[in-house]
């Protein structure tokens, strides 16, 4: 029998392991891809901390990209015909369909039962290998895939795979970015280039990327990504942004702090994103005058489903052609996963993507 390596996450706080499974064979409705890609999250570097209450011992990895090894479905979740050796992407979740937000409120982001590759499968539920941090891994029946388009490099869509569809939900069904408007985002990782990236392809006459540190900006600006970029660390910054008067200002740091300051920026009668925030890192003071005064649209908006996964995916022949997606990534082999950590908890790479020869 086929065996593949996992990276293990066995108890929080501790180091990673590195743990062989034996690899099944697609079942019905099944589908076992090799696993050549897995990125690196944020929120990866939170559960291995313990931040969040997930089963342990698990297979990390929610963002994948790889090629079919066996099938048990014909196509893909668009109904493109698939073989061994096809090049996928899939949805990180499958929603239940079955709790008040999915079957009343069709919210299926909100999912309360929602299953999550590499978040919580652990090992003991079966399949084991039921993260992107391995050789292999088994997609279970009602899982989103998705066929990649001919010529895309796998670093470059791996760059934005997780930030991009969860910013194709936030622009388009939670406050899409209208033709001609400018646009600030806050914050310049992943999730901040994937929103001026997409409102840039939205029409925006303007993006504003505000965020740091400078290399990081300078990165984005060798990549395409946004017109202007302000570092975020020089003195009267807050003020120069906020006398641009955007339309819409995108929150994407995961420090609570910005939303404070971030709600000064749109001008009167404009609209506030919050996106960044999916780990709750605290409180922060907020001057609720300023959502009065300027009479703001304050929205949020929580992950994605396969649905927006099948639209970054029917997005990526576009956005490679116009950005330099692969220059926002730094492989690594699978068996240096510590030091990917370490190199993402420390802000030395943008995008962290575990190679599987």
């Amino acid at each position: 029998m086929t065996t593949g390596r996992a990276v293990v996450l066995e108890r929080f706080g501790a180091p990673l392991a590195l743990r062989t499974f034996p690899v099944p064979e697609a079942g019905p409705g099944e589908m076992v891809v090799a696993s050549r890609y897995g990125g690196i999250c944020g929120t990866d570097l939170h559960l291995q901390q313990g931040h969040l209450d997930i089963p342990t011992p698990l297979v990390l990895g929610h963002e994948g990209l790889g090629t079919v090894h066996s099938l048990g479905v014909g196509t893909d979740s668009r109904g493109t015909p698939l073989e061994v050796g096809d090049t996928v992407m899939w949805a990180s979740s499958i929603a239940c369909g079955q709790c008040v937000p999915c079957r009343v409120h069709r919210e299926p982001t909100l999912c309360e039962n929602r299953q999550t590759y590499g978040v919580n499968r652990p090992v003991s539920a079966g399949p084991a290998l039921s993260g992107s941090w391995a050789d292999y891994i088994v997609l279970r029946p009602g899982t989103v895939v998705v066929k990649v388009p001919a010529g895309v490099d796998p670093l470059a869509a791996m760059s934005l795979a997780c930030a991009g569809p969860t910013m194709i939900h936030a622009l388009h069904e939670r406050r899409p970015v209208r033709l001609g408007e400018t646009v600030v985002v806050q914050g310049a990782g992943p999730v901040g280039l994937a929103a001026a990236a997409l409102a840039q392809l939205s029409g925006a006459a303007r993006v504003v990327l505000v965020g740091g540190p400078a290399d990081r900006l300078a990165v984005a600006k060798a990549a395409g990504i946004g017109d202007e970029h302000v570092d975020i660390s020089e003195d009267g910054h807050l003020e120069r942004v906020q006398e641009i008067g955007a339309d819409l200002v995108i929150e994407c740091t995961g420090v609570p702090v910005a939303v404070a300051q971030g709600l000064r920026l749109p001008r009167r009668g404009g609209s506030y994103l919050v996106v960044g925030q999916y780990t709750d890192a605290g409180d922060t003071p907020v001057n609720p005058h300023q959502i009065v005064y300027r009479q703001l649209d304050v929205v949020g908006s929580w992950a994605f489903t396969g649905a927006h996964l099948v639209e970054y995916v029917r997005l990526l022949p576009a956005l490679v052609r116009r950005f330099d997606l692969r220059s926002l990534t730094t492989p690594y082999p699978l068996a240096s996963h510590a030091v990917a950590m370490a190199a993402v908890a420390g802000g030395a790479v943008l995008k962290a993507v575990l190679v599987s020869s």
